[in-house]
């Protein structure tokens, strides 16, 4: 099957029309007709090699929402015609303990979407039938896309922190991902603070369900809720002034990274020890979890904040994005 895409030959270049063969179908491999894909930032750190593993030429893309066309005959649970999404990987060994304990998101063998194979910036992607996650019949297609990577990196760790309705809670950080963990944490009934460095986006804070914006750039304003926070979620890149997080933890607190911050994190011991306090950090999740969360998001009507482009308009909507103007999150339609 030949296949229409759009791919960066080089580190930091422009995406450019690409075309390939996808070759046989594998008996356990769906192919989907890409009908949205949002754009993430782990994209464009892939784009630019950020991270040392991008192989080019590479098509981008996993936040993929479509159809199944074809699939392999040991395909479960799946038939042509059904409507899926496919995010950051599109394959796990199936046989390893974390698979067989339904932690598939942990294989070490696991096949990412867009590291060393092509993504979802093109008209067709293909994935393991496991990782093509059903979606529910009620769901809007066309804000889907980015619940499948940065949705499911924010939901698991509200699951793995054993996080109550009850609970103080604070968000680091409010793009792609924050704006999403606020939506999540408030319909889970917890009152929600926000951490943000940028006075413009208070309003549209406030409307997404925090109950208070926190300047982080205001000593003063942290200290105002030392020891009060029983979990933070950490959503950004960048080295922040970590032990005023660890300080605003009530005792037994959680403080949790799913931003990949690529320099050491300085935690000073005593800030964790004097309060039994635990740092942690996750990737995304199962798709046990990735279909429950949709399922809450369906129930609850929690989308992403998202801005449509034309998938012929991706360097556009990149630019957008590097600008620092996605509010909050892009989606590409073909």
């Amino acid at each position: 099957m030949k296949v229409n895409a759009f791919a960066a030959l080089e580190p930091k270049a422009k995406l450019t029309p690409y075309t390939y063969e996808l070759g046989a179908l594998g008996t356990e491999q769906v192919d989907i007709k890409v009908a949205y894909c949002g754009i993430c930032h782990s994209d464009l750190s892939m784009i630019n090699n950020d991270w040392g593993m991008t192989q080019y030429p590479i098509v981008p893309g996993h936040e993929i929402i479509g159809e199944v066309i074809a699939a392999g005959a040991a395909v479960k649970n799946l038939k042509v015609g059904d409507k899926v999404g496919l995010g950051w990987m599109s394959g796990s060994c199936m046989s390893c303990e974390q698979c067989m304990d339904g932690q598939h998101h942990l294989c070490a063998n696991g096949e990412a979407t867009i590291v060393g194979r092509n993504g979802g910036f093109a008209d067709t992607v293909r994935g393991h039938w496991s990782w093509a996650i059903p979606l529910p019949e009620a769901i809007d297609m066309r804000k889907a896309g980015p619940l499948l990577c940065g949705g499911i990196t924010v939901f698991n760790p509200i699951i793995l922190a054993g996080v109550k309705p009850t609970d103080k809670v604070g968000v680091i950080g409010v793009g792609g991902l924050g704006h999403m963990a606020i939506k999540f944490l408030k319909h889970w009934g917890c009152e929600v603070i926000a951490f943000s460095s940028n006075p413009d986006k208070k309003k549209n804070i406030l409307a997404m369900g925090a109950s208070k914006v926190i300047n982080s750039t205001a000593p003063e304003e942290l200290e105002s809720i030392a020891g009060k926070l029983n979990f933070i979620l950490n959503t950004t890149n960048v080295t922040l002034d970590w032990n005023s997080y660890l300080t605003a933890l009530a005792p037994k607190g959680r403080f949790h990274t799913v931003g990949a911050v690529l320099e050491p994190m300085a935690i000073p011991a005593f800030s964790l020890i004097m309060g039994e306090k635990t740092v942690g950090g996750s990737p995304i999740g199962s798709p046990a979890l990735t279909k429950t969360m949709l399922d809450f998001c369906v129930r609850h009507n929690i989308y992403p904040e998202v801005e449509e482009f034309p998938m012929a308009k991706v360097n556009e909507a990149i630019a957008h994005l590097e600008e620092g103007k996605a509010r909050f999150r892009i989606v590409l339609h073909n």
